[in-house]
Parts: C-alpha cells; sequence; structure tokens
C-alpha cells in the first residue's frame, strides 16, 4: 500500500513510519518540521520506500500517488509546544484534517486520525472508555489542543457518514520512548534527563496525579491494528497501568541510580488528575493489549537519552 503520513518526522509518526516499512508498505511523509526533526526519519533517505516532503497540511494538499491511506498524525503534542503555538494548534486540528479528509475523498482513500486522550479534559470518570463524553475547558490554556482534536473526531465523523469515507480514529493516551525531545515539557523525558543530570525532578502539584504509559512499540502496533480493523468507532489506546507522577519519579531514579531529589511546582491550570484508558473496545476489536513492561521501556528510553547526552545533545 501507499500511505501518506502527515507529522511523519514526529515522534509517532517517525516510529509508525518504520513500522510500515517494515512490514512492505510505501510511505509519503508531510511535515513542516515545525516540532518534527528530520534526523527522526534521515535513516531512509536512501529507502526506495519513502519519500519525504516539507510542508504545511493547513495549505493546499497536491499528490500525484495513488493512496490507500492518509493517517493524519500532524499537530503541536506537548503542553509546551501548544502553549507556545495555540493558533498553529488549532489550524492543524481544524484546516490540516479538512485538507487532509478531502485528500482522501479525492483519492478514494482510507483515513485515520490521530486523536488524543486529551478529548477526555480532566475526567470525572476513571478509567475512560470512549463512551464517555469528556470534561474540557474550552478557553483554558489546553483548550487549544483539546478542542482541536475534538474538531477533527466531529470531522472526521462528518465524512464517514456523509461522503462514506472509510476512517478511523485513535485515541491515544500517554505513549513514550527513544526519539522524544528531551525538553518538549512532556513528563517521561523532563524527569529522565533531570535524573540523568542529577538535577532536581520538577514535579507539578503533589505528585499525585496519575498517568498510563505505553511504550512506543506497542502504540505502533496497535495503530496498525486500528488500520487493519473494519471499526470506525474511536478507539482508545493506552497502557491501562495507572500511577502517580512520584512513582514515576521514584521509579526512574532508582533505574539511574540518580542523585535527584524532587522538588515541586504549582499545578498547571486544567492538567488532568487522572489519566488511565479502558482499553475493552482494543482488547475486542484489535486483539490488542500492551506487552512492554514499564521497567524495560523506561530502560530502553534512558539508554536513548543517555546516549544523546553523550553526543552533546
Amino acid at each position: 500500500m501507499v500511505i501518506l503520513i502527515t507529522g511523519g518526522a514526529g515522534f509517532l509518526g517517525s516510529h509508525l513510519t518504520d513500522k510500515l516499512i517494515k512490514e512492505g508498505h510505501e510511505i509519503v511523509c508531510f511535515d513542516n518540521l515545525v516540532t518534527g526533526n528530520i534526523l527522526n526519519v534521515s535513516h531512509l533517505s536512501d529507502n526506495g520506500k519513502y519519500r519525504f516532503v516539507k510542508h504545511d497540511v493547513t495549505e493546499y494538499l497536491f499528490l500525484h500517488e495513488k493512496l490507500d491511506w492518509i493517517l493524519h498524525f500532524a499537530s503541536p503534542a506537548s503542553p509546551v509546544d501548544y502553549a507556545v503555538l495555540p493558533i498553529q494548534t488549532l489550524k492543524v486540528g481544524a484546516l490540516g484534517t479538512h485538507k487532509t479528509l478531502g485528500l482522501a475523498l479525492n483519492k478514494n482513500s482510507k483515513f485515520l486520525l490521530a486523536s488524543t486522550s486529551e478529548v477526555y479534559g480532566d475526567p470525572l470518570v476513571n478509567p475512560q472508555n470512549e463512551e464517555y463524553l469528556g470534561n474540557v475547558d474550552p478557553i483554558g490554556p489546553r483548550g487549544v489542543y483539546d478542542e482541536a482534536k475534538r474538531f477533527g473526531e466531529a470531522l472526521t465523523m462528518a465524512y464517514h457518514r456523509v461522503h462514506g469515507l472509510d476512517t478511523r480514529i485513535a485515541r491515544i493516551f500517554n505513549t513514550y520512548g527513544p526519539k522524544m525531545r528531551a525538553l518538549d515539557g512532556r513528563v517521561v523525558p523532563a524527569l529522565i534527563n533531570q535524573a540523568l543530570k542529577n538535577q532536581p525532578m520538577t514535579i507539578f502539584g503533589n505528585g499525585m496525579q496519575t498517568r498510563s504509559f505505553c511504550y512506543i512499540s506497542d502504540m505502533t502496533d496497535g495503530l496498525y491494528r486500528l488500520m487493519m480493523s473494519s471499526t470506525n468507532k474511536p478507539v482508545n489506546l493506552g497502557n491501562p497501568h495507572e500511577m502517580t507522577i512520584l512513582e514515576l519519579a521514584r521509579f526512574i531514579v532508582e533505574l539511574t541510580g540518580s542523585k535527584s531529589e524532587t522538588t515541586f511546582k504549582e499545578l498547571p491550570v486544567n492538567d488532568p488528575r487522572v489519566r488511565q484508558p479502558d482499553i475493552s473496545r482494543a482488547k475486542k476489536e484489535l486483539s490488542w493489549e500492551p506487552t512492554v513492561q514499564l521497567n524495560e521501556g523506561l530502560m530502553k528510553t534512558i539508554e536513548y537519552f543517555e546516549r544523546k547526552l553523550s553526543e552533546g545533545e
């Protein structure tokens, strides 16, 4: 198959690209490199099954190729990114989704939207299943990302209902692994890099808020299974093992042998107090659940950042 991935030079997009090429597919990557990194895909520069196009997907889209799939992953995806790029975040969720859905309709291709657990906002139920409608503040600082993804889901379902477009929606929960940016504001790379440098590890709030962490290989497997499935409903993809941020920090200190202490800062506005996926639908529809244990995934991620630090990055 020939597959277009928007945001294909980002963390998730580049790992999914590797997975799809390994499965024998041809990939076209669109990325404007605002938050993506060309180094994430540089190893594919001489691969005949891969083509990179620097392009902003909120602008006019055109391709000569026949496309079997469009995977829309383009978006700032961390609190630091969408705090600095609020309008771009809204545009790629709205205009970018509209442009890519239009291209899918023109090419008669299937379409997968990379949505997020942030559509649930600061949830009032735990764990969160796909029937939960969320608790989102549309005008808060996180609203630009939450509402962009909620709008993207609504637009995707509108194209499915009105035009009969074959669509998928992945609600992606916290994912981690190599190729993350050290300073992108997400908790795993932030704590790992502070621990490796023996710096104070920043905990927001009292550290009792919970998250669930899915290793990248499990996530790309889930995304591929979702592509190959026939379900058009949103599907939660994530690891249901819930833990507090304090527990995560202590685990990272143990794995790295760090001398870091913890330091506490004020909890950001609208920061979710709990986050845990109910993956019953993924188990039933995709026969999928994570298999990589947290200690294994964290060690691979720690080794990646150790290597980056030794290289002076």
